[in-house]
């Protein structure tokens, strides 16, 4: 729609949002309607209109099987639709037309805004299913024909009250109409049996709905009475009334159709199984993150019992065994603790990146520099935890063995996201400056426990490659490249 109205039409930014608005909201005027809209804008020379936005009724069959939007229509084809543009009312006048054997009423409804008329609407009905109308169907028409006059006199919709039509209640889903007092003049029967799951033992029509409402509601207080204006419809607002274990969404429209408030429109759906899920998805979430907060500790318990093993070890091996790991332990610690301050199983890696390079730097304080270039970004639980324990690995192995007991040194570690939108991978790569690789030395038979460790993590458990090669100039280089998921876009 902006592409439609900006190349063909003359209306500012502030009337498209006042369209975009009225199309955020017009499901309703077409459900109700059982109709088909089509939104027509006079072209920026005045000699033809523009169709910006199209939409079919979810309550009866559709006047236009092909896609509307963006055709061109000149000025004169459709006097409908000029009387309804110059003279700013709505035009019903002329017989049905034909289209492919059906009969359609056609009905025209200018859209105004500040005294404006910006467009104009086409109301198709589809007459091969005309019938005697049932109560609940006049009902629908009836507001229809409110809204459509609160459109064609620019009160609707309301400014600042943008729909999400996804999440907001629907005509069929529940819908009261109440007189200008707040009392029910008709439910459906979907909006009763929403109100009997409330715990309402009687039908509302006759009843104030609002008063009705805060009964069944368990507030009292000045929570009782908002909820009782709220519910009388007097303005255009949405809410939630939760009771006997049942949960309603209401949304108000306020119908006010030549000036004067003659009533109001109320759309509800019951939501109480919704709410549900959303409630154990929450006591999920919360579980979960429990449950890597405590294997965190766990951990934590686990390298401080092997820490202090190792203080009452006589062999320095056997010391330095225990160290490795305390700090294999340790890194899966921290990525433990990272999934238990997150709401799903993915973890920002970068942070986990630094705490494991001053985990590790602590083998050799104030001898080796080591420090991060890139980003690793947000991976899966399952690529961190085996991914920190390589970092883990590659690092403690780059800082005992590539310098020497009075050498100073640079470990750095650089991390790019790569590969394609379908298969992204990460590239990471540890360098040191140091004494570089012993002669025919093969990281792939190297019999190293940690080598073996990183081997088996990034082959079996990533699904990516390994390698130790010389740096270009001085030292190592180890360059690991697996697979993840593609990062979220924000």
């Amino acid at each position: 729609m902006n592409d439609l109205v900006r190349q063909h039409t003359a209306l500012s930014d502030t009337d498209l949002e006042w369209l975009h608005l009225l199309v955020s909201e017009w499901q309703l005027l077409s459900d109700l309607s059982f109709a088909d809209l089509v939104l027509w804008v006079p072209t920026l020379d005045g000699t033809r209109y523009v169709s910006v936005a199209q939409m079919r009724p979810n309550t009866g069959p559709t006047s236009y099987q092909d896609d509307m939007v963006g055709h061109l229509v000149p000025r004169g084809r459709r006097p409908m639709l000029d009387s309804a543009l110059d003279e700013g009312r709505i035009v019903r006048e002329g017989d049905p037309e034909w289209r492919e054997e059906v009969p359609v009423r056609v009905e025209s409804i200018p859209v105004r805004r500040e005294g404006r008329v910006l467009g104009v609407i086409a109301r198709n009905t589809n007459l091969l299913t005309v019938r005697t109308p049932s109560r609940l169907e006049l009902t629908y028409l009836q507001s229809a024909s409110d809204l459509a006059q609160m459109i064609a006199a620019g009160t609707f919709p309301f400014p600042g009250q943008q729909v999400d039509m996804d999440a907001s209640p629907r005509a069929g889903d529940g819908l009261i109409r109440l007189d200008a007092d707040g009392v029910v003049q008709y439910a459906s029967p979907n909006a009763l049996s929403a109100y009997h799951r409330l715990g309402l033992a009687a039908d509302l029509v006759g009843h104030h709905l609002g008063r009705a409402t805060a009964e069944l509601a368990p507030a009292r207080g000045p929570v009782d009475e908002a909820l009782v204006r709220l519910a009388s419809g007097w303005a255009p607002r949405e809410f939630e009334v939760e009771g006997n274990e049942g949960v309603i969404q209401l949304r108000a429209i306020p119908l006010k159709p030549k000036g004067t408030h003659i009533g109001s429109l109320v759309l509800l759906r019951d939501v109480t199984e919704l709410r549900r899920r959303e409630r154990e998805l929450i006591t999920k979430d919360a579980t979960i993150r429990e449950i890597h907060h405590r294997v965190k500790n766990n951990l934590q318990t686990v390298a401080a019992l092997l820490r202090l093993q190792s203080r009452r070890m006589d062999s320095a091996q056997g010391r330095d065994a225990l160290n490795e790991a305390v700090r294999r332990v340790g890194s899966i610690a921290i990525v433990h603790e990272t999934l238990s301050q997150t709401l799903d199983e993915r973890v920002e890696f970068d942070e986990i990146a630094d705490r494991v390079l001053a985990m590790v730097a602590e083998i050799s304080p104030g001898k080796v520099t080591t420090r991060r270039t890139g980003r690793f970004g947000i991976l899966d639980a399952e690529v961190a935890t085996p991914l920190s324990m390589v970092l883990t690995e590659v690092l403690q192995n780059a800082l005992e063995h590539a310098f020497g007991p009075a050498e100073h040194g640079t470990v750095e570690v650089s991390a790019v996201r790569g590969g394609s939108r379908t298969e992204p991978r990460l590239l990471v790569t540890v360098q040191d400056d140091g004494r570089g690789l012993p002669e025919n030395f093969d990281p792939q038979r190297a019999g190293n426990l940690g080598l073996q460790i990183v081997r088996t993590l990034v082959e079996g458990e990533l699904g990516g490659t390994f390698d130790m090669v010389p740096a270009p100039e001085r030292g190592t280089q180890v360059i690991l490249d697996v697979p993840v998921r593609a990062e979220k876009q924000h």
